[in-house]
């Protein structure tokens, strides 16, 4: 965008050729709108998920996707200033088709570890089209103009449209839990019987007809366990989920509470104010990667340097660690995870409050490793803590306000540049204090909460114990 000169126009010629004050926070604006839309749209979509299914959430996805995608290639082309609308719809579009992706796995019930991983693996592995790119545009400018990509880019939601309307299912694939009703009920021999029986004469015929009913019967349980196992294939399952659950001490600590109680508590509250942090924090570096070094270390040079490894390792980072993450959450409780994530963002803070090449280096690999693990620990969280059945309005409300907080990103550029002279160091460092003081008193309610909610559960397994042994006394005698 800076050598297609989008925005050059808020430039004086005293300023020169280079990127200007005016100019960079205009970008930097650019990607902030694009990022809170991203995340603001996560409760509208997961909202319209739930009520009318995946394929009417990523047909609006594939209609917005494409106006952003039209809108960006006429910006481009010099007729209209439609940069930030149209990067805010393909953020809105992206988001309403990302959603839905993740119910594939329904189709999938002995993999839907794997086949999340996948799409989140897909996810992180997007940063590297905007790597790939500018190596095409680098070399060939005019043949890769932003104006060309853009309206070859209207492929991919006509794509994805024509899959959704040839390919997908009209319905959503059953859950394990809705798969498992269906297996009692072909189990249940009772179903070959129907009250529409009486009206058959022939005793033949009645037996036939209830043999086929067996039958279809049969046929249906054994389609069911290809798709979710047999029966020791599910006992297995299920034994693995409940040493999950056992490992990461809070599982339940709230299921079965409605929504509006559960974001009253302390639960919702501190993993709010950490993930308010944690985004701010994480969409002001990528934004101001190159900025903030290039400050820094006095040296476009090297700034670029840190830059270009920085395009390389976020889709790198994402893919490698993905199945490390999966192993974490699984064996590690939820203070543990909440430690270590306090621990690499406290690093990674600090280390960027550092002005040296190797310090620049090192929070950027920290840095690709910590955001994959942090919002996979985050949803981990809420599914453990809050259940099911509100997961989607809880986990939603939380990216949704993180989101809508990130307009503070743009006083952060502001008090950057006119406060600080450019140096990001003070930012930078004020926001790993913060994240250090929340991320502490987070980790001790959890730890506190843990060990208090383990009591009372031992207490509840002593009291009824209590009332069963007389009864068993009694029966003895």
């Amino acid at each position: 965008m800076i050598s297609e000169g989008v925005y050059r126009n808020l430039c004086t010629e005293r300023e020169g050729s280079d990127l200007c004050r005016a100019q960079d926070i205009r970008l930097n604006l650019f990607f902030m709108v694009g990022s809170i839309t991203a995340n603001v749209s996560a409760l509208p979509a997961g909202t319209i998920l739930d009520r009318y299914g995946s394929r009417v959430c990523a047909l609006i996805g594939c209609v917005v996707l494409a106006a952003g995608s039209l809108l960006m290639a006429i910006s481009f082309s010099g007729r209209v200033d439609g940069y930030i609308a149209a990067n805010s719809m393909l953020a809105l579009g992206g988001t309403f088709i990302f959603v839905p992706s993740f119910r594939i796995a329904n189709a999938f019930p002995k993999s839907t570890g794997t086949i999340v991983a996948l799409v989140t693996g897909a996810f992180d592995a997007s940063a590297a089209v905007y790597l790939l790119y500018r190596l095409a545009y680098v070399r060939d400018p005019k043949a890769f103009a932003p104006k060309r990509v853009f309206l070859a880019y209207l492929a991919i939601p006509v794509c994805i449209l024509i899959a959704l309307l040839t390919i997908m299912p009209a319905h959503d694939y059953d859950t394990t839990q809705q798969l498992q009703v269906k297996i009692e009920e072909a189990q249940d021999m009772t179903r070959d019987v129907h009250d529409s029986d009486d009206d058959i004469q022939s005793n033949s015929e009645l037996w036939q007809i209830r043999t086929n009913r067996a039958r279809q019967r049969r046929h249906q349980l054994h389609n069911i366990d290809q798709v979710l196992g047999d029966k020791r294939e599910r006992k297995q399952r299920q034994e693995w989920e409940e040493e999950r659950h056992e490992a990461s001490r809070v599982w339940g600590v709230l299921h079965g509470l409605p929504a509006h109680e559960q974001v009253k508590t302390p639960w919702f509250v501190l993993i709010l104010l950490m993930t308010v942090l944690q985004m701010l924090r994480m969409n002001y570096f990528i934004a101001t990667v190159r900025s903030q070094y290039e400050c820094m270390l006095h040296s476009q040079r090297q700034a670029e340097r840190i830059n270009g490894f920085f395009d390389v390792a976020l889709p790198a980072g994402g893919v490698i660690f993905t199945p490390v993450i999966g192993l974490l959450l699984d064996h590690l409780s939820v203070p543990v995870t909440l430690a270590l994530i306090v621990l690499l963002t406290t690093a990674t803070g600090m280390l960027n409050s550092i002005p040296l090449t190797w310090t620049g280096y090192l929070t950027i690999i920290l840095f690709v490793l910590l955001r994959p693990y942090y919002y996979s620990a985050m949803s981990d969280y809420a599914t453990k803590v809050f259940g099911f059945t509100t997961f989607g309005r809880v986990y939603g409300t939380i990216i949704c306000f993180s989101g809508l907080v990130n307009f503070a990103q743009y006083g952060l550029d502001y008090l950057t540049h006119a406060t600080f002279h450019g140096n990001p160091i003070p930012i930078n460092a004020s926001l790993a204090t913060a994240g250090l003081i929340v991320g502490v008193a987070l980790v001790t309610f959890v730890h506190v909460g843990e060990k208090r909610w383990s009591e009372e559960k031992r207490a509840e397994c002593d009291d009824e114990r209590q009332r069963l042994v007389p009864g068993e006394e009694a029966a003895s005698v």
